[in-house]
């Protein structure tokens, strides 16, 4: 099976004053059922890379949780991580997938301005996917109606906000749900991922 470096949320312990890597056992569930492997990557910029570079990394997904930092987050350490194996996942030709953070993550990186939105927020809502509508989960408070250069748009929620996004020429893609809580996962959701991670574009 394919190896996936899997990035983590920090959690701060108030009480104890630990910084903590977290990942939903979920998703590691969730990679099983797509036929792929996941390696968590801490958030240290000097051990993650010591691990992409010592295995064979079939792609690298950037999971949700914490705001972005320029977005009012406290993880400074998760996105200089993920700056790292963006450029590791772009030199390489590396697919890379990002959900809701990760999404704004590559989003940021080709001139994304991100704004404050509402509705978006524990809640579902309706997005034109693919010619279809489709009823997704959502749990982000950023995002843009504006699409960025190298970027196409590949569903918009009724508003108008951007929900998923692929790259035109690399094998990127993004989206604002989270398909690891779904129960059962969804078949649309286990698809893509697995079509992500197979997908070599140049």
């Amino acid at each position: 099976m394919k190896i996936i470096g899997v990035t983590q949320k920090v959690i701060v312990d108030t009480s104890t004053h630990e910084r903590l890597d977290c990942l939903d056992q979920r998703w590691s569930q969730l990679l099983t059922v797509c036929g792929l492997t996941l390696l968590p990557l801490p958030n240290d910029t000097k051990q993650s890379q010591k691990l992409i570079m010592e295995t064979p990394l079939g792609g690298i997904l950037f999971t949700g949780g914490n705001n972005l930092t320029n977005c009012g987050g406290d993880a400074p350490e998760r996105d200089k991580v993920e700056k790292m194996l963006f450029n590791y996942a772009t030199r390489n030709n590396l697919p890379l997938m990002g959900i809701c953070r990760g999404m704004q993550f590559i989003q940021q990186q080709y001139g994304a301005t991100l704004q404050t939105i509402d509705g978006h927020v524990r809640t579902t809502h309706q997005i034109s996917i693919g010619g279809k509508n489709e009823k997704i989960n959502s749990y982000h408070r950023w995002g843009t109606t504006e699409p960025t250069t190298g970027l196409a748009v590949m569903a918009r929620a009724e508003d108008g906000i951007i929900e998923a996004v692929r790259h035109v020429t690399r094998p990127i893609i993004g989206v604002m749900w989270h398909p690891e809580r779904y129960h059962p996962f969804l078949e649309r959701d286990v698809k893509l991922i697995t079509e992500s991670f197979t997908n070599t574009r140049k």
